[in-house]
């Protein structure tokens, strides 16, 4: 099945994570999707920096996510909800305005791992991830299944410094080289 090591010489690295969860029926009262990745994301020693409950608006969440990229504290972001096919599903919309690279074998990943639970249903979902301003972007289905799937298949291990032999956060520093790059050429 899936086997994930961890190097216990490493040493746990903890996140800063904003949460947003994507709804227009939701309040954070009754948001038991926001709830599980908050659990799940604390759990496993990251920090919930922030939590956010929006309307399912693509000018408002991209809004929101661009400050969250521009906050220098702020190394994840996670969404759920607003990945479906529905006019009012627009969270992939959204994201697609800000990210400057996509992740493509999130979705590839997370709908292997969700095929398993809910069959070819899992094609509902428009699940994606990106980076944008040194910070990542991931957009979760809005049901606590998907919630778990996401976390406990992929991010729970991809934003462990510890897992080999690569992960998310070791690469961190390098997200931003570009930027280097493009100073330098402007200066020359």
């Amino acid at each position: 099945m899936h086997s994930y090591r961890l190097d216990m010489s490493r040493e746990f690295v903890p996140l800063n994570i904003a949460v947003l969860t994507v709804s227009d029926t939701r309040s954070l009262a009754d948001d038991r999707s926001g709830d599980t990745l908050v659990e799940r994301l604390e759990h496993a020693g990251h920090k919930l920096h922030d939590r956010k409950l929006l309307k399912d608006d693509v000018g408002t969440l991209e809004t929101q996510l661009k400050a969250w990229c521009a906050d220098p504290h702020v190394d994840v972001v996670i969404s759920t909800g607003g990945t479906g096919l529905t006019g009012r599903d627009v969270t992939p919309e959204a994201f697609k305005r800000v990210i400057e690279k996509e992740i493509e074998g999130f979705a590839i990943l997370f709908h292997q791992l969700s095929f398993e639970k809910i069959g070819t249903s899992t094609i509902q979902s428009r699940a994606c991830a990106g980076v944008a301003n040194g910070t990542y972007l991931f957009a979760l289905p809005g049901s606590t299944g998907a919630v778990k799937d996401g976390w406990d298949g992929i991010l729970k291990w991809q934003l462990d410094y510890r897992l080999t032999p690569c992960n998310f956060v070791e690469i961190m520093p390098r997200l931003e080289e570009h930027k280097d790059v493009m100073l330098r050429i402007k200066d020359a």
